[in-house]
């Protein structure tokens, strides 16, 4: 154990000391797309509007958070890998060191994780500033944090299958920027038919957005949608170790 913890920290600990040079202008950049989806949903359609009870501005906050907590952890694991792995080939030399696997696909997402939770919690001083509303409890910290590895291992796997820089834009365009608008983090899927409905409950943000909104409004906790956002975590996880394995 002491073994994998070392190595897994040692593949992060590259990442790092990128992030540590770049940490403002990485979190400042991912928080643009968020505020303006807050001003603009937030402020611009649902000024006035009530939602399950709750203002539309406190609704929609959890919601842009989970969407967040996808876009930057993908992100953050995908994109640096994408460019070790296809530009600079400096993955290659990591897969000959004496460093285990399983430490790799951890360490490689724990980037991506890292850059999730920095970028949400700056998005949740914002939240809770906006809307007294919102509850910033242990289970909500707990969720983002299911939310943020699962993305980052969604993340790597993507990264580790493609085969060109190409290949991730065409990802992220047909599976992340539908899930980005129609898991639920802008309006309540009680409100979309029932057959689309079913669809949308196989998509890991769905759950994630369900689940921080449910923690953050202090409302009835959906535990069966964080076992399937675990689930989708674990199963990330192990075909990123497969992938890695075939490959090397």
């Amino acid at each position: 154990m002491m073994n994998f913890l070392k190595d897994t920290f040692t593949v992060l600990w590259v990442d790092l000391r990128f992030l540590r040079r770049h940490v403002v202008s990485t979190v400042a950049t991912s928080l643009v797309n968020p505020i303006l989806y807050l001003l603009a949903f937030g402020y611009g359609l649902g000024q006035g509007i009530s939602f399950e009870g709750v203002d539309y501005i406190a609704f929609v906050i959890p919601g842009i958070i989970a969407l967040t907590s996808m876009s930057v952890s993908f992100g953050g694991a995908a994109m640096k890998l994408n460019v070790d792995r296809l530009y600079y080939k400096s993955f290659d030399e990591m897969l000959m060191s004496p460093v285990s696997l399983t430490s790799i696909v951890v360490g490689k997402a724990l980037i991506g994780v890292v850059r999730g939770l920095l970028s949400c919690l700056a998005l949740l001083a914002v939240g809770l500033l906006l809307s007294s509303q919102l509850v910033a409890s242990p289970l909500f910290f707990l969720v983002l944090l299911a939310s943020c590895m699962t993305f980052s291992f969604m993340g790597v796997l993507a990264a580790l299958m493609i085969r060109s820089h190409a290949d991730m834009a065409t990802f992220s365009n047909l599976v992340i920027l539908p899930m980005s608008f129609l898991c639920g983090t802008f309006f309540s899927l009680s409100q979309v038919p029932d057959a689309l409905r079913v669809v949308l409950n196989v998509l890991p943000l769905t759950h994630a957005s369900q689940c921080l909104r449910a923690a953050a409004l202090d409302q009835s906790f959906p535990w069966l949608s964080l076992v399937v956002l675990v689930g989708f975590g674990v199963a990330f996880f192990i075909g990123s170790l497969r992938v890695l394995k075939r490959s090397s």
